[in-house]
C-alpha cells in the first residue's frame, strides 16, 4: 500500500491533521457535530470532564467524557462543503496512520450525530420541535464527486424525487439514508422524515430579499411530495452531506434538527437557546 503524499493529507508539525488540528488520540467515538462554533460548549458543559480543547479556523473541537462514553463535540460551519473538510479528516484521524501515512487494516466506524437547527415543511411540524432525518437528499452536488452506489431504497426515493419535484436539469439530486440503529435510540418525541439538504441559506431555501428566484415553486414542491408514508419535513444545509460521506467511510449517522422556523406559517422560534438546549440534553441522554 502506497504512502498518502503529504498534498493530500496535510499533517501540521505537531502531528495534527489541518483544517480540525487534532491528533488523532484527541478525538472520541462518538462526535457530535454542531454548525456554530459557540454551540460546542453549550454541549461540552455537561461532559462529566474535558480533556482536550482545539480551536482552528471555525473548528471548535471539545473532547471529553461522560461515564466510560469518550465524547467529542465540533463545529462544522455551515454548508456541505466544510462538512466534506470534518467528515474526511475526522475519519483520517481513526482510519489512516499517521506515521506511515497509509490506511489501516482494521477500520473503525464512528457515530455522528449532528444537532442543529432546520426550517419546518409541513404545517404540523411547528416550532421547537424536533425532526430526525430518515434520509437525507441533497440539492447540493457534494457526492456526486465521490464513486458510490444507492441502495434500492435511495434509487427509489430519488426517481420519486424527480418525478415530482420541479428541478433545474443543472440540479442532480442524491439521496443517503441515516442509521437505522440511531433512528430507533432516537424515536421517542421526534418527527421521523426526509430532510432536504441546500447549498445557501437564502435563494435556495426559497427566501427573497432583492433577488428573483430561478424556481418559486420548490418549496411548494417539497412539502407535497410523498413516498409511501414519508414525506420531507424540514431543509437544512447539512444533513444530506453528513449520511452520504458517513454512509462512504462506514460510520453511523443521524441528524437531529431543532426547528426554529415554519416557512409555511411564517413562524420563527422566540427561544431558539431553550429548543436547543433541550435537544442537547436529550441528545446526551440517549447516546
Amino acid at each position: 500500500m502506497n504512502p498518502i503524499p503529504s498534498s493530500e493529507l496535510i499533517i501540521n508539525a505537531r502531528g495534527a491533521i489541518y483544517h480540525l488540528d487534532l491528533r488523532p488520540e484527541e478525538i472520541g467515538d462518538t462526535i457530535i457535530t454542531v454548525g456554530d462554533p459557540f454551540r460546542v460548549e453549550k454541549v461540552s458543559k455537561y461532559f462529566d470532564r474535558i480533556e482536550h480543547k482545539s480551536n482552528h479556523r471555525e473548528f471548535i473541537t471539545h473532547t471529553g467524557w461522560i461515564g466510560s462514553k469518550k465524547i467529542s463535540v465540533v463545529s462544522t460551519g455551515i454548508g456541505p462543503d466544510n462538512i466534506d473538510i470534518v467528515f474526511n479528516e475526522i475519519d483520517a484521524l481513526v482510519n489512516i496512520d499517521f506515521d506511515t501515512r497509509c490506511e489501516k487494516k482494521e477500520k473503525q466506524s464512528l457515530k455522528f450525530i449532528r444537532i442543529g437547527t432546520a426550517g419546518s415543511l409541513q404545517k404540523e411540524i411547528d416550532v421547537d420541535s424536533i425532526v430526525a432525518s430518515t434520509f437525507g437528499v441533497g440539492i447540493d452536488n457534494l457526492l456526486h464527486y465521490y464513486s458510490h452506489r444507492n441502495d434500492q431504497h435511495e434509487i427509489e426515493l430519488l426517481a420519486q424525487f424527480k418525478s415530482q419535484i420541479r428541478l433545474s436539469p443543472s440540479i442532480q439530486p442524491y439521496a443517503t439514508s441515516g442509521s437505522a440503529k440511531l433512528l430507533a435510540t432516537f424515536a421517542s418525541n421526534t418527527h421521523a422524515g426526509i430532510t432536504v439538504t441546500c447549498p445557501g441559506f437564502y435563494g435556495p431555501q426559497g427566501r427573497i430579499l432583492r433577488m428573483g428566484l430561478a424556481n418559486p415553486a420548490l418549496n411548494n414542491d417539497l412539502t407535497s411530495f410523498s413516498w409511501g408514508n414519508q414525506r420531507i419535513l424540514n431543509f437544512e444545509m447539512e444533513t444530506s452531506a453528513i449520511y452520504g460521506l458517513g454512509k462512504l467511510l462506514g460510520h453511523d449517522c443521524i441528524s437531529l434538527s431543532a426547528i426554529v422556523a415554519n416557512r409555511l406559517a411564517g413562524k420563527f422560534s422566540s427561544d431558539v437557546d431553550a429548543t436547543i438546549d433541550k435537544l442537547i440534553k436529550t441528545t446526551l441522554e440517549k447516546i
